[in-house]
């Protein structure tokens, strides 16, 4: 398995040699065409004195010429550091610079095309080795040598250097650069070392962290790092979001799970004993009938807890699909809900308040879904309103949205309690001695089917008053 190291260095390595290689073979080339410039220009400045003095000397014939010419050919070739020949109009060479009182190449004669070609382009620059007179590699400038007086051609001089002090500074560059490159290497993999077990470090911080979630340590989070890169720091960010997630579905079905156990536990304690009261005569005949019915109460609440459990199931899978819902007049759905309720508020003797609209409110909606959702806020209002208490039923509407607000007097729930009130089996009575009719499951219905409609719903409780509001579209 290739490492993060691996991965990262890997193709910059390659990338990184590429471009050495490129700029060392350019390094190279413009190495080697710079320095043969130079040698040749020298050259040509070399040829070009020694033209001058050798046309001065052939046109004075006088010895103390001829010999200030031969001092002057030697201190030109031995400052220079080339050789210089000076060939007659056959090409015959008549006197070399590192010997001008005689030299053992005197009589050689060079090619007549050689001197053809010197002639057409009055300079002649060449690389390489003069059969018969040179055995090494070297720059050669040859130009014709003409009469400082008449012009008549004399004949030609020849002008060389060895490549190998060239060769040699070119092979001393590029060994520096040889050696540059693997220093720049050697630093790159350091550096590269470095950079990927830095960008590694969260990952494997985030492996860990997922090693110790997956264990059951649900507690595990990567830690933050103000060095992170920016998509570093945003997977970090988005891992913990998740096992945060995680951590609270878990807690939710472990307290689903006790709650659930908790409220199945008192009706199937009391089923079982009231059975088995009747059957080992316990129960005295006369008195079977009361307690069967309190079986039955019991198993209907059963029933209630298990079909309440399956909406929820239901509403949570999936949103209410557009074709479950229908165009219908809230004002008529609230209404026809609020007469369900009739016995209840006269029992309680309510002050019951309706602000309506005067005109329809159409919505589109899932119809059953939202009388059910108006029924269990009902259902809450009138319940846990006092003997005589208020009761508030309001619609009102915008150019988008109705808004339905169900209120009651009574006591005031308090504020820590409100963000928990649509939780699952969550009840203000924490003993739950009291309101056996209740699950703590209305309001978390209410909430899904809300939310499942894509809309809002809300509490608020202060000053003996708490409502439930909730949103809902509005279409003509």
């Amino acid at each position: 398995m290739r490492t993060t190291f691996g991965r990262t260095f890997l193709p910059a390595a390659m990338v990184l040699l590429a471009a050495l290689l490129i700029v060392g073979i350019a390094l190279k080339l413009l190495v080697s065409s710079y320095m043969k410039e130079q040698a040749v220009s020298s050259l040509e400045k070399d040829g070009q004195a020694i033209c001058e003095l050798a046309s001065a000397y052939y046109s004075s014939e006088t010895s103390a010429s001829r010999h200030d010419f031969m001092l002057n050919l030697t201190l030109v070739s031995r400052v220079s550091g080339g050789d210089a020949v000076i060939f007659d109009r056959e090409g015959i060479l008549l006197l070399c610079s590192d010997a001008p009182f005689g030299c053992k190449h005197q009589g050689l004669q060079v090619n007549r095309s050689y001197i053809d070609r010197v002639l057409e382009k009055g300079k002649v620059v060449d690389t390489g080795r003069f059969k018969g007179l040179y055995e090494e590699s070297r720059f050669v400038v040859t130009q014709p040598l003409f009469h400082a007086v008449n012009g008549k051609l004399l004949g030609f001089v020849m002008v060389s250097a060895p490549t190998r002090d060239y060769m040699q500074v070119e092979r001393r560059i590029s060994n520096i650069y040889i050696m540059l490159s693997v220093l720049v290497v050697a630093a790159a993999m350091i550096i590269m070392s470095i950079y990927a077990r830095q960008q590694s470090k969260p990952l494997r911080a985030m492996a860990k962290a997922a090693h110790a979630f997956g264990h059951g340590d649900l507690n595990a989070r990567v830690r933050l790092d103000k060095g992170y890169t920016r998509e570093t720091e945003e997977l970090a960010l988005a891992f913990n979001n998740m096992a945060s997630s995680l951590q609270k579905t878990e807690y939710q079905r472990q307290e689903f799970v006790a709650n659930v156990s908790h409220e199945l536990k008192t009706p199937m304690t009391t089923i079982s004993g009231y059975l088995d009261g009747i059957l080992d005569g316990t129960i005295p005949e006369e008195r079977r009938e009361h307690y069967m019915r309190i079986v039955s109460d019991e198993t209907k609440r059963l029933s209630r807890l298990v079909r309440s459990m399956l909406d929820i199931s239901r509403l949570q899978e999936q949103a209410i699909p557009d074709e479950k819902k229908t165009r219908f007049d809230l004002l008529e759905c609230v209404g026809r809900v609020l007469l369900t309720f009739e016995g209840k508020i006269t029992g309680k003797d309510l002050q019951v308040d309706v602000d309506f609209p005067d005109c329809p409110v159409y919505t589109r909606a899932a119809e059953d879904s939202i009388t059910q959702v108006v029924y269990n806020l009902l259902d809450n209002a009138v319940k846990f309103c006092p003997q005589g208490g208020e009761l508030s039923i309001r619609i009102t509407k915008t150019n988008q949205k109705a808004y339905v607000g169900i209120a009651n007097s009574g006591q005031t729930i308090p504020a820590e309690e409100l963000p928990l009130v649509f939780d699952r089996f969550h009840k203000l009575d924490k003993s739950r001695s009291e309101n056996r009719d209740g699950w703590g499951l209305g309001l978390y219905i209410v909430k899904t089917i809300i939310s499942s409609h894509g809309e809002n719903i809300s509490v608020t409780s202060r000053d003996g008053r708490t409502e439930f509001s909730f949103t809902l579209p509005i279409v003509i």
